[in-house]
């Protein structure tokens, strides 16, 4: 028996219901090329398989890779013992489906590292702490929408599809869980190469999100800049939607080097 360990947040999913949900969601064929990020004891790998010609899986935990190993053929699952923070994904090709339970403590990173490879991306299905999928598909003007909310949004379509509550883990976490479906965008609403200046300026906005935007963004804008882009300058980062954002970037990048 495996015992869940700390450090890598393992939170393994135990309830089958759940796991038909979320096949059901991701609604695997045959030919997917999909990877799976923590697979952990496999109660989503085993059912997966059951769709799929061959899959990948990420996992950090060797004795879980062991496991792994000795359970599947490497006709149907190739393992990679790796950092999923570290993971060149782009390196499985394209049009990739990713899916994962994903450790709690690291999901925000693995989120922004995932992010890099959109165009090597098909769809996205994870489990997260639901109030996290809260902030990341938050409209503006709501408590839950921030940073993590326009730098996702700016690249992907998400929804929230359930709620997971913590019984169906082992262990039982302290929070409910929510699956969310990430789909990237056709063409990214900010132009790659403003993609520096466009975090900057979210970041900045929101570094003291109860302030204006005429102190948070001081440095990046003047009166005339929010006349051109009808932006009320006592107005805070939560009252800007991913497009306004995008328009300041646009805006400031005809005059700044990205």
């Amino acid at each position: 028996m495996h015992i869940p360990r700390k450090r890598f947040g393992q939170n393994f999913l135990i309830d089958s219901g759940i796991v038909t949900d979320i096949v059901r969601a991701i609604h695997p064929s045959i030919d997917d090329l999909l990877v799976e990020i923590g697979p952990g004891l496999g109660a989503l790998t085993r059912p997966l398989l059951q769709s799929l010609n061959h899959l990948h899986v990420v996992e950090i935990d060797r004795d879980i890779v062991e496991r792994l190993r000795r359970e599947f053929s490497e006709k149907k699952l190739t393992v990679y013992s790796a950092d999923a923070l570290q993971f060149d994904f782009a390196a499985l090709g394209e049009n990739l489906r990713v899916i994962g339970n994903l450790p709690y403590n690291i999901s925000t990173p693995i989120l922004f590292h995932l992010s890099k490879f959109a165009s090597n991306i098909r769809d996205m299905h994870f489990m997260l702490q639901k109030e996290v999928v809260a902030r990341m598909v938050a409209a503006s003007s709501t408590s839950d929408y921030g940073r993590l909310s326009v730098m996702l949004q700016y690249r992907f379509e998400m929804e929230q599809l359930f709620i997971v509550p913590p019984e169906c883990f082992r262990p039982a976490p302290k929070v409910e869980s929510a699956v969310v479906r990430m789909i990237p965008r056709g063409q990214p609403l900010i132009e790659a190469g403003k993609e520096g200046l466009f975090a900057r300026i979210v970041s900045a906005a929101f570094s003291q999100r109860r302030k204006t935007l005429r102190n948070t963004l001081h440095a990046h804008l003047k009166p005339e800049d929010y006349l051109a882009l009808d932006i009320d300058p006592i107005s805070r980062a939560e009252n800007l939607s991913v497009e306004q954002f995008v328009a300041i970037a646009d805006h400031l990048g005809e005059r700044q080097p990205p």
